[in-house]
């Protein structure tokens, strides 16, 4: 590497270095490492008035560590999404992170659980000890014929037919949703866990499109795996029942 780029990634890493030398910008990076937010939820979770997290999302935004789009459901809201490899090796991990989630099982909702839930759940699987399944709130009759391809691609099994939300969830699950319109649905709903923005493939139809949402779902699984513990609680009874279909 020349010395003009030596003097330019070294002026990116004093930008993002002093992007989060403050308090409230590191809380906004911590929440975001484990899942996309609207500026309306990272307010209400830090406490911060419209103004100043304007600022602070401006500060992370032109240091090269967020950005904001359009949500695919409502397209009044947005949300903020902490781009891939911003951090590097900045982000802390595993049991000692600030933000660790235990769970007895993990649930990836979408709206049909048709692409991005199914992939999620089997991406999850290979990957994760806390068992994952995938759930739609409006499940479609099949499973996308460009999602069964790009698993058959990475060597994933998605074997099951969509299903309802309502009949797969229980008591001690991490709901995590991987679709707008499905986190937007479920807003208010507790307890919800992190939400993954990740453009529906499905209206494009393509390879690219859906090798795209499976590379992005992979990227994030990877990050909260590391985040995750199993969570166990002989009050609640036994595990609940996901069939081997949905898996």
């Amino acid at each position: 590497m020349d010395v003009e780029a030596n003097g330019e990634a070294l002026a990116v890493r004093v930008a993002r270095h002093a992007a989060l030398a403050d308090e409230a910008r590191l809380r906004v990076v911590d929440l975001l490492s484990l899942g996309d937010a609207s500026p309306g939820e990272l307010r209400a979770a830090l406490g911060l008035s419209s103004n100043l997290l304007a600022h602070h999302l401006g500060v992370l935004e032109r240091a090269g560590l967020v950005r904001r789009h359009p949500s695919q459901a409502d397209r009044r809201r947005s949300y903020v999404t902490l781009l891939p490899g911003a951090l590097d090796a900045l982000l802390v991990t595993g049991s000692d992170a600030q933000e660790a989630l235990a769970a007895r099982r993990v649930v990836f909702v979408c709206t049909a659980n048709s692409a991005r839930s199914q992939l999620a759940a089997a991406l999850w699987n290979s990957a994760a000890t806390v068992p994952g399944v995938s759930a739609g709130t409006h499940p479609a009759d099949q499973v996308a014929p460009g999602a069964r391809a790009v698993a058959q691609r990475r060597g994933l099994h998605l074997a099951g037919s969509p299903v309802r939300l309502a009949d797969v969830a229980a008591d001690g699950d991490l709901l995590v949703t991987v679709c707008d319109r499905a986190h937007e649905e479920l807003a208010g709903r507790e307890p919800l866990g992190p939400h993954w923005s990740v453009p529906d493939p499905v209206p494009v139809g393509t390879d690219d499109a859906f090798d795209d949402a499976a590379t992005e779902i992979e990227r994030r699984v990877a990050l909260l795996a590391t985040r995750m513990s199993p969570r166990t609680s002989p009050q609640q009874g036994p595990e609940p029942h996901h069939p081997e279909e949905n898996a």
